[in-house]
């Protein structure tokens, strides 16, 4: 009887090893899914201003200097944006398409480990395959930085990274290739600029205890994940509620919005604060019609207090 059970015992622990091995497993594409296509750097650097890399990966001395090493202290560890110069041995100037894109879209390295999701990748796999390789095709006009940043500092149980596989499967799922529409309305222009690389839910909408996004407070603001250095129990930031709820864009038109991306006004003439005044240096190198597009969409959305 014993042994029996023993057995059983034996074989749902394997079961449940055997699961999580295949769950936890990085999920990527290989180059042959990659749609042929000349990529654009001009677009590539708009989508750059609206993906906000700079404000990340930028050094102190240039937006176009891409090396690295900016730290983000957040209740989960702290992370360090990596170098993403042109650089072949400390940036990315060895990467491929097909390893850009399974970063951007997966999470994934090019050794096929997982990404932690202090990078976005849960916003950037809703991009347009041809945008991703534009944005490549646009990092590689840029100049090398031979910084190397350090390791990440995640705490327990974070530090396991294998583990990252199960949040993956619960928050992002693997992408599907997304090829580019011929055309898009000013509003689905608007919702794929907020939803996909300009990631504002990464930011704006609160997340679980895990760092999940809850969608059913989608964009009705949040306390920041980057904790105070001077006092670690403190959260740095809350980042408002900008669906058309009276706690957020309710007041603002449309006209509102995108003068204040434009220009950095407020509708009662006071100016951009915070970590939004990056933001907003980033998203002026937009056209007008983006930023109209932006705007219309956002007004669009369901008014949500959270």
């Amino acid at each position: 009887m014993l042994k029996r059970a023993s057995g059983i015992t034996t074989f749902i622990v394997v079961l449940g090893v055997l699961a999580f091995y295949f769950l936890t497993t990085p999920v990527s594409f290989d180059s042959g899914k990659l749609p042929r296509y000349a990529p654009d750097p001009a677009n590539g650097e708009l989508l750059f201003w609206v993906g906000g890399c700079a404000s990340c990966h930028a050094s102190s001395t240039s937006k176009l200097l891409l090396g690295g090493g900016k730290a983000l202290a957040t209740v989960y560890g702290t992370f360090y944006s990596p170098n993403i110069s042109t650089d072949p041995q400390f940036g990315i100037g060895g990467w491929s398409m097909s390893d850009f894109a399974n970063a951007m879209l997966n999470g994934v390295s090019p050794l096929g480990e997982h990404y932690y999701p202090a990078f976005p990748y849960s916003y950037y796999r809703n991009m347009y395959i041809e945008d991703v390789m534009d944005l490549k095709a646009f990092l590689d006009t840029l100049p090398p930085s031979s910084n190397k940043t350090k390791l990440n500092e995640p705490g327990v149980p974070y530090s396991f990274k294998r583990g990252i596989g199960l949040w993956k499967q619960r928050y992002s799922a693997p992408s599907s290739i997304q090829a580019r529409p011929s055309e898009l309305s000013p509003l689905q222009r608007g919702q794929y600029l907020v939803d996909g690389p300009g990631h504002c839910g990464a930011c704006h909408t609160p997340r679980d205890e895990f760092g999940g996004a809850k969608s059913a407070s989608y964009l009705a603001g949040a306390r920041s994940l980057e904790i105070d250095p001077d006092s670690p129990d403190a959260r740095a930031e809350w980042n408002p509620n900008i669906t058309p709820h009276a706690d957020g864009l309710a007041r603002w038109s449309e006209r509102d919005i995108a003068y204040f991306f434009e220009m950095g006004f407020k509708p009662d003439f006071d100016t951009v604060g915070g970590s939004m005044v990056e933001v907003q240096e980033n998203l002026a190198h937009l056209p007008t019609a983006d930023l109209q597009a932006i705007s219309n969409y956002l007004k669009s959305l369901p008014a949500i207090q959270y």
